[in-house]
């Protein structure tokens, strides 16, 4: 039975970085009721445009819509009437079997299932690689940038990770830093800051003592990891823009994120228009 404190049978998103809140703004401004769940210490880079950030501070707004962290699900009816997105830290989804809901997406992004299933909800769609449609969900949406970026796919996997982040003024891999040691990142220049190739934007502090993270070429400083977030060797720490002219940029979301987002609010609506046809 469906919870009869919620508005309407829900849409949950598992994961709240910056390409998961594409999804989860586009659902909302599209009128549907959506839950956001995230992890403990959620390490997105981009955190000026990542609902995760709600797990740290509270609440997080991003292009206007206002996600906030709430205790529990007997919250989540009131955060809704409020306009704002729910935000319920539950790694493991447990808040799923309890709710019923509708649709459950899953934005995780770890390149690998975490533990979504089909039988979730009457629609289950997945971000990325990790999963086979018709098996472990019943679409997979491709995240690769190219020709087929937001591509609805209702059988099979969308294309393996390369590991190779997309070309953005002629650089890929030389955009993204990387932690070369274990340890506890400390940041040196926030997101919007311009840093020169060689410039430290951040160290790792280790008991042997502070090691630089420098950029590897010039540019904005797009994203980089939350100060004192404890990492493992080769994590994610920081990512440069080397178009000096899109600060903009960071305060906004992404053109990948927006067309998954399509992806995803294509098969909601039609999975909504179908369950509200008398026939």
């Amino acid at each position: 039975m469906q919870n009869t404190s919620l508005p309407a049978p829900i849409v949950i998103v598992r994961g709240a970085g910056d390409i998961s809140t594409g999804t989860i703004h586009r659902l909302h401004r599209a009128g549907f009721p959506v839950l956001a769940l995230e992890s403990e210490r959620p390490s997105a880079i981009r955190r000026r445009v990542s609902f995760s950030e709600a797990v740290y501070d509270g609440a997080a707004t991003v292009e206007g819509v206002t996600a906030v962290r709430i205790d529990g699900a007997d919250a989540i009816g009131a955060t809704l009437a409020r306009g704002e997105v729910p935000l319920l830290v539950d790694p493991a989804g447990e808040s799923i079997r309890l709710l019923r809901p509708a649709a459950v997406v899953d934005a995780i992004l770890a390149k690998r299932n975490l533990g979504t299933a089909m039988g979730m909800a009457s629609l289950t769609v997945a971000l990325g690689p990790g999963f086979i449609a018709g098996r472990d969900v019943h679409y997979v949406i491709e995240t690769m940038r190219g020709h087929d970026l937001g591509r609805i796919i209702a059988a099979g996997s969308a294309a393996p990770n390369t590991g190779v982040p997309g070309m953005i003024g002629g650089y890929g891999i030389e955009r993204v830093i990387h932690a070369p040691a274990a340890g506890v990142f400390r940041m040196l220049r926030d997101i919007g800051s311009v840093v020169e190739a060689g410039e430290a934007v951040g160290c790792i502090v280790t008991p042997e003592g502070e090691i630089p993270v420098p950029a590897k070429i010039a540019g904005l400083l797009r994203g980089v990891l939350r100060d004192g977030y404890s990492v493992t060797k080769g994590f994610k720490l920081a990512d440069v823009d080397p178009r000096l002219d899109q600060l903009k940029n960071c305060d906004t979301i992404s053109d990948k994120a927006r067309c998954i987002a399509g992806s995803v609010l294509e098969l909601v609506s039609a999975q909504a228009n179908r369950e509200m046809r008398p026939y």
